[in-house]
């Protein structure tokens, strides 16, 4: 039997979720607004006041989607990370990818005293930090991929990927300490992470980042579950580790990079939805795993993000903090009820 077909209930109900919860999402806010009225905004039907197809159309509905595209991608890098070095603690940062892309952030809003008043201007712009930031994410991408071809473990690379994180994280301390306090509220704004201010074409970008990254994992879901029994068992399977672990580390880096530009470093979704997943669907298969993932994170990350909005509130609460108060006493209390966990 398909193992896909044999969750088709669980699948069901929790593309059902979804779609109430994006529904919800797009609701509440600062202002709001009837679930009947968000139905009519996105069926092109008449509202009853014109401001709200204005705020769910040009604010709300470019966040959500945001929101669906951060979870789902961080936490399918997430379950990629877990598999490839078989480590629970695993998480899509691991490779020191945000780390980085935070490097990048930081000399341009931190090092404006050494890159001058034309190129710290861009600092200001959601465009400029984005290309920082993906720029910070590729070179520690290409350090970390050269590194994988000199070293034959895959465990070598994950402590490799640690080392990047702290020797970018090193940067930032040094260049925090010289940068003024206007400066450091900007990126710690920054670090805060954030769904929103961003365009349609920003999103664009973010989208088609992340269908190029899902590309990649779909040719390698035979071997992500061969290399669960261990790469040696799979190498005696006829599969090439080599270029599986080189295509997940690609993949990974491209969905967490892109996200990480776009939207900052997000805390909790890639470690601890996995977790959440293979609890629900009790099993290891990728081939169920890898959706159900990519759902279950969009869920999350949009309950998270109706939490950060404090409904009828002006106030936004960072998304970071609700990621991580919200999501990690649920796991603890999910692992501490049923310990078994698919490896």
């Amino acid at each position: 039997m398909n193992p896909t077909k044999s969750y088709k209930k669980t699948f069901i109900i929790l593309l059902i979720t979804l779609v109430f919860i994006f529904i919800v999402n797009l609701s509440l806010g600062s202002v709001y607004i009837p679930l009947k009225q968000v139905f009519l905004a996105l069926t092109n039907g008449e509202l009853e006041k014109d401001s709200w197809e204005s705020i769910i159309l040009s604010v709300r509905l470019p966040k959500a989607i945001t929101a669906i595209i951060v979870g789902s991608g961080l936490s399918i890098s997430g379950l990629l990370m877990q598999t490839l070095f078989r480590n629970p603690l695993a998480g899509p940062f691991v490779l020191g990818i945000s780390s980085g892309a935070s490097l990048g952030v930081a000399i341009l809003i931190l090092g404006g005293s050494f890159l001058g008043a034309n190129i710290t201007s861009y600092a200001f712009t959601n465009l400029g930090l984005a290309i920082a930031a993906s720029l910070g994410a590729f070179l520690v991408l290409s350090a970390v991929m050269m590194a994988a071809q000199k070293v034959k473990n895959t465990m070598s690379i994950l402590i490799i990927g640690l080392m990047f994180g702290s020797l970018t994280s090193a940067v930032i301390s040094i260049l925090a300490y010289f940068g003024s306090a206007s400066q450091l509220q900007q990126y710690m704004f920054w670090s805060f992470g954030s769904l929103g201010n961003l365009s349609w074409k920003e999103i664009t970008v973010l989208c088609a980042a992340f269908l190029i990254g899902i590309s990649f994992v779909v040719f390698i879901i035979k071997p992500l579950n061969t290399l669960l029994l261990g790469e040696n068992y799979a190498k005696s399977l006829g599969v090439n580790v080599k270029k599986t672990r080189n295509l997940v580390l690609i993949a990974t880096s491209l969905l967490t990079g892109v996200i990480t530009a776009f939207s900052g470093p997000i805390a909790f979704i890639g470690l601890a939805v996995p977790h959440l997943t293979k609890l629900l669907f009790s099993t290891s298969n990728h081939k169920t795993l890898i959706p159900a993932v990519a759902i279950s994170g969009s869920i999350i990350m949009l309950i998270c993000d109706s939490i950060a909005q404090l409904p009828t509130s002006e106030y936004t609460l960072p998304i970071n903090a609700i990621t991580s108060l919200f999501g990690a006493p649920i796991i603890i209390w999910l692992l501490v009820r049923k310990r078994k966990v698919y490896y």
